[in-house]
């Protein structure tokens, strides 16, 4: 399965396919290999204990392949109507996906109880918005509907687009973006690299660059994905991420960087290109499809090999976890619902889980989801979740 095929099924899982992705997949099922390769797929990441040769998993993979070839006939059918009307018929199998997704590797089974919510109209998903600081200190806040022009830079609320100099300069001005938990924001930088930074993150980046000098950003914490521009098209000046303990330098290439204040692991995963990660004590060359995690207490780098797509899915509308642990799930949610987790229930802090989720799902939605298969119950109190 290729990389772009891998997309546009996490998509049609997560409600998210286009007419055009629908065409897609259902040519490429058409295919019995990539049948094959389908079914596998969804039972590497959704299987629950049963093996493929239970006969009801068997039958639901049938159904998502009817169900496929149902929705794209639909789709055809309201081909003339407004984009939003047939957007709707991408769903997700609704028996099937709730049997897989989000399911544990242990076999319990939840006690049936009502959760407790108190409040939930303070939680939605997060959305774009950032703040602006500028070089001489001044602060301005960025969000949907409202709109940001300089000399050097525009924003239209949703992102922000700096221009290339148009004379030469020997000064470096710095600005900071910060990213709110519950926000994400896409920029262009002044070379024209784009960075999609993820909730409760900061970046300092120049202005403009001075020419053939080695291009410097700082991700102050937080998570970013990069797309940099070649140093080819900038007189062979590199580009350095800085980041606590550790620099990152390329040569042109896209990668993610995951630093959060709250947590003691920097990684770098590395999509194209070539990165060199150096913590001043070690250096360690990541080809695509690798990722380093710098661990700060005992500053260390160790180097393995990662599904780029599941790293990277969040700057795409989609939660993907695989294996991951409740705890650090959590971790994820939270910030991008501005929330807080508290686990009444410790032992739930180690399950661990696989599966992808819409980001624009409500958090009722998502817990549901989660109590379907291991957590007991739940509790929402304003803007605090707790598991039970």
């Amino acid at each position: 399965m290729t990389p772009k095929i891998e997309k546009i099924v996490i998509k049609y899982i997560t409600q998210s396919a286009t007419v055009s992705d629908l065409d897609t997949l259902s040519e490429w099922i058409k295919t019995p290999a990539n049948k094959i390769a389908f079914k596998d797929y969804i039972q590497s990441h959704y299987a629950i204990i049963h093996s493929m040769n239970n006969p009801d998993t068997k039958k639901a993979l049938e159904q998502l392949l009817l169900r496929i070839k149902k929705e794209k006939t639909l789709v055809y059918r309201l081909r003339r109507q407004p984009i939003y009307k047939y957007a709707a018929a991408a769903v997700v199998v609704g028996i099937m996906v709730s049997a897989y997704l989000f399911k544990n590797n242990l076999s319990d089974i939840p006690v049936e109880s009502t959760p407790v919510i108190v409040d939930t109209n303070t939680i939605v998903p997060g959305t774009d918005k950032a703040t602006l600081t500028l070089g001489d200190g001044t602060v301005v806040a960025l969000e949907k509907g409202s709109t940001y022009q300089t000399q050097n830079a525009n924003s239209n609320g949703e992102e922000i687009i700096y221009k290339a100099g148009n004379k030469k300069t020997n000064e470096i001005v710095y600005n900071y973006l910060t990213i709110p938990r519950g926000g994400e924001f896409h920029m262009v930088m002044a070379d024209g690299t784009e960075v999609w930074l993820n909730s409760e993150s900061q970046l300092k980046y120049p202005v403009s660059f001075i020419d053939g000098v080695t291009r410097e950003v700082q991700l102050v914490y937080g998570e970013a994905y990069f797309d940099v521009s070649p140093s080819t098209n900038h007189k062979g000046a590199k580009f350095k991420v800085l980041n606590q303990s550790q620099e990152i330098e390329v040569l042109g290439t896209a990668f993610n960087i995951k630093a959060y204040k709250d947590e003691t692991n920097i990684y770098t995963t590395l999509v194209e290109g070539k990165v060199v990660v150096n913590s001043g004590t070690s250096k360690q060359y990541l080809v695509p499809n690798q990722q380093s995690n710098f661990d700060l207490k005992n500053n260390s780098i160790t180097v393995y090999k990662v599904d780029v797509n599941t790293e990277i899915s969040w700057k795409d509308g989609i939660f993907s976890f695989k294996g991951k642990p409740l705890k650090d799930i959590m971790k994820v949610i939270s910030r991008w619902y501005d929330v807080d987790i508290i686990f009444e229930n410790k032992d739930l802090e180690s399950i661990k889980f696989k599966g992808y989720l819409d980001k624009n799902q409500s958090i009722d939605q998502i817990l549901l989801i989660m109590k379907s298969n291991t957590i007991n119950n739940y509790e929402i109190i304003d803007k605090t979740i707790i598991l039970k």
